[in-house]
């Protein structure tokens, strides 16, 4: 069965290997891993990959109903401290192996999923502090990561505007871009999820409005990526994973956010997400990447054919047709026979070329985490799947 398959994946693949990162000198886990699985112990920690590991571990504690994975959402929970700043608030981009600050950068995707981590980390435990501080960098996000035309990208540790490199590529220098505001309604439907809260709700709904008439192009059927101060887009370009991911994301996040009956303004462009990235590109040997200025890129990295498998979960649930269930089975027997590491000890690869080689980089660092997949097995589990698929 397929959910066996998934649930068996998750507890003896996925999870196992970042239960090993676990640094009981330092606190926290490793933050970087050669693709040869050679660890580098005293490489910096990323807010992102410690926020998604807190995420994927309380939320995998409470899903599996496996109080033992309590411990690695603790751990988790417990380092997340040292991307705090005591000073200014909010998180730091990173820190030392051993929890001194290091790149002070305060990017507003970085607020977001420790926002995320905390909110799941509540949802097991209950830990009221845990709560408190989502609560608090969720004002932070409000009251200095955003002005009158939305979300801002990179700040200094003293929320002066920084150049936004960790957000941008292809060339261009993004003031805005779909993929920090995208996280924040994620982080913010976590949050309404973890308590409800009437501020949380109204931002979470405006920041969905935003995507709507904003950052979703319904002529191009796509999301724009990269935008001026205006949010005029700066490139032609379609990321096929996070228009898959935002198809079921944004989704999510309405029902959670707006209720199933006023969610219904925002299945047209979901579907309409899934749909373009599904029909320009995806095929037997998984999703491509992206195509900027009409250049395809072939590669396939991990997370977006993670994001494929909820996107056809999606759209079964959303249309009842059943070649979503086929695209479904389709994708995961690609990512078993190419994407997963078969080496004992491995997970993921990190990106494949098209003839199914790897490019060769790390299996941990501040971007490859168990959220994509770890994710996936977990929303999975959780999808009403037909009962003989």
């Amino acid at each position: 069965m397929f959910t066996e398959e998934i649930r068996a994946h998750l507890e003896r693949k996925i999870l196992p290997f970042w239960e090993k990162l676990t640094d009981g000198e330092h606190g926290g886990f490793y933050g970087y891993m050669d693709e040869d699985l050679t660890l580098r112990r005293e490489a910096d920690k990323g807010c992102i990959l410690n926020s998604r590991i807190l995420w994927t571990f309380s939320t995998a504690a409470r899903v599996l109903e496996q109080p033992a994975l309590k411990r690695y959402a603790d751990q988790a929970y417990a380092f997340l401290r040292s991307f705090l700043d005591p000073v200014s608030g909010g998180v730091f981009w990173s820190v030392t192996f051993d929890g001194k600050p290091a790149d002070t950068t305060k990017h507003t995707y970085c607020q977001a999923f420790a926002i995320y981590g905390l909110a799941a980390y509540y949802r097991l435990t209950g830990r009221e502090e845990a709560l408190k501080t989502a609560m608090a960098l969720f004002r932070v996000i409000e009251e200095k990561c955003r002005d009158a035309k939305g979300y801002l990208e990179a700040l200094k540790a003293d929320f002066t505007p920084e150049s936004n490199e960790k957000l941008s590529e292809n060339g261009v220098m993004a003031s805005r871009t779909m993929n920090t505001l995208l996280h924040v309604i994620e982080a913010y439907a976590e949050l309404e999820r973890a308590r409800p809260d009437e501020s949380v709700r109204s931002a979470g709904l405006r920041g969905l409005e935003q995507a709507l008439r904003q950052v979703y192009n319904p002529e191009k059927a796509r999301m724009e990526v990269f935008f001026d101060d205006d949010f005029r887009p700066l490139l032609d370009m379609q990321s096929y994973g996070h228009d898959i991911e935002g198809s079921w994301l944004l989704w999510d996040a309405a029902l959670t956010l707006a209720g199933k009956e006023d969610a219904e303004k925002w299945r047209p462009m979901c579907l309409s997400l899934l749909r373009s990235a599904t029909e320009r590109a995806f095929g037997d040997h998984g999703l491509h990447y992206e195509i900027v200025n009409g250049e395809l890129n072939t590669i396939r990295a991990w997370w977006p054919q993670a994001e494929a498998m909820l996107g056809f979960a999606f759209g079964w649930e959303c249309t009842g047709e059943t070649a979503w269930l086929s695209r479904l089975r389709t994708q995961w027997d690609y990512v078993r026979r190419v994407i997963v590491d078969p080496r004992e000890g491995g997970e993921w690869f990190n990106e494949i070329r098209e003839d199914g080689t790897s490019v060769g980089k790390p299996m941990v660092e501040e971007w490859k985490c168990p959220y994509h997949n770890g994710r996936m097995c977990l929303r999975l589990l959780e999808t009403p799947l037909p009962a003989d698929f």
